[in-house]
């Protein structure tokens, strides 16, 4: 699951996001309105957290921008405006819930799960594709009854790529979703390739085809062989 966090607040953002991807959600911040909204015209994000209160864009504009783009997309507004009138026509414009700040990072992610039950109908935090299940509540991969022995590099990857089936993804997204936003200064591009490596020796033991491919000079993509 992809979602775009838009919060000019840099602490909660990033503590959102920091939040967010230990729960297994693959995540991007913007934290201006234009950013936001560049973002939302070139990418397709399975849910949108939306800071009303932006000081260089209006909100609810880029709420209108969401949906022109893409109606599939959940938005959660997230704002300390509490006027009703603010709460109704974000919800009228099509919003699918409103948070509140200062929220609970607990009850934001409750929020996210039942909006992605109704919208899109996300019943667990557990992802089945190609005759995998991926547990992002327990870090577990398993074929039927087999558990999938991983390190913690190569699950993270695997559920990284795995949340953007069918989408590309950069080395760079892939080692900022690893090392976070500061890379470390021994990082090296050729570890994602090892670890890549790593996953379809294993995988390809319960998965059959080219299910992890590499887009040359850009990064790799999980193909769903049987959507």
């Amino acid at each position: 699951m992809l979602i775009l966090i838009v919060e000019d607040e840099i602490t909660l953002a990033n503590e959102v996001r920091n939040f967010l991807e230990k729960e297994g959600f693959s995540c991007e911040v913007a934290h201006t309105g234009r950013i936001a909204s560049e973002k939302l015209f070139s990418n397709d994000y399975d849910l949108l957290l939306l800071d009303l209160g932006l000081p260089d864009y209006e909100g609810i504009d880029l709420l209108k921008e969401s949906v022109a783009k893409n109606s599939n997309t959940a938005v959660i507004i997230l704002s300390a405006r509490s006027a009703l009138e603010d709460r109704i026509k974000g919800l009228n414009i099509g919003a699918d819930d409103y948070l509140p700040k200062p929220f609970s990072l607990l009850e934001l992610k409750s929020r996210i799960m039942a909006v992605m039950r109704r919208k899109h109908g996300i019943r667990a935090n557990i992802i089945q594709i190609n005759k995998l299940h991926v547990d992002l509540d327990k870090r577990q991969v398993l074929s039927g009854r087999n558990i999938i022995t991983l390190t913690r590099k190569e699950y993270d990857i695997l559920s990284f790529v795995v949340l953007n089936k069918n989408r590309v993804v950069t080395r760079l997204q892939i080692s900022e979703h690893i090392w976070g936003d500061i890379i470390e200064e021994n990082y090296n591009s050729n570890y994602i390739d090892v670890h890549i490596k790593n996953l379809r020796k294993k995988l390809s033991e319960y998965i059959e085809g080219d299910f992890l491919e590499t887009v040359r000079g850009i990064g790799f993509q999980f193909i769903e062989i049987n959507p």
